[in-house]
């Protein structure tokens, strides 16, 4: 009988050691990239949501997603720069404002991810901007016949 016990007991104890279950799935931790991108976020942080180890949610998130956690960041930062950059917010601030440490490391991501630097996607779209058709809408107000 006491060998059963303390079998019992160490199970208990087994089970009380055990990891935590998961509080956050990847979808989660992706979300809460698209939400707080501006931050600083770190690939150890998300996977602690997640509680998985750093390499496997580094794997586990490349096969759900198709690229490295610290990428796809990367990429939606890049995409809130380009909204602000085309909303006329200097390059200066967009870069701070996205997450990035500063011009020169926005100018890096953005140059890898887009094929071009800041300054060279908002050139070419106010060069693209002057040149498109200005179009009126009917007046919709009226019936069509």
């Amino acid at each position: 009988m006491n060998a059963t016990s303390t079998s019992c007991s160490s199970a208990s104890r087994a089970v009380a050691y055990r990891k935590p279950a998961p509080t956050g799935t990847l979808d989660d931790a992706r979300a809460f990239m698209e939400s707080h991108f501006n931050e600083a976020l770190s690939v150890p942080q998300l996977a602690e949501m997640c509680a998985l180890s750093v390499s496997r949610f580094a794997t586990a998130f490349r096969q759900r997603f198709g690229e490295a956690p610290h990428r796809y960041l990367c990429s939606v930062r890049v995409a809130a720069a380009q909204r602000l950059l085309l909303a006329g917010v200097p390059g200066s601030h967009v870069a701070t404002d996205v997450g990035f440490f500063d011009q020169s490391h926005l100018a890096r991501h953005f140059k890898r991810l887009c094929g071009e630097t800041p300054s060279e996607f908002v050139q070419r779209h106010r060069t693209h901007e002057r040149h498109r058709p200005r179009v009126r809408w009917a007046d919709t107000s009226l019936p069509l016949r």
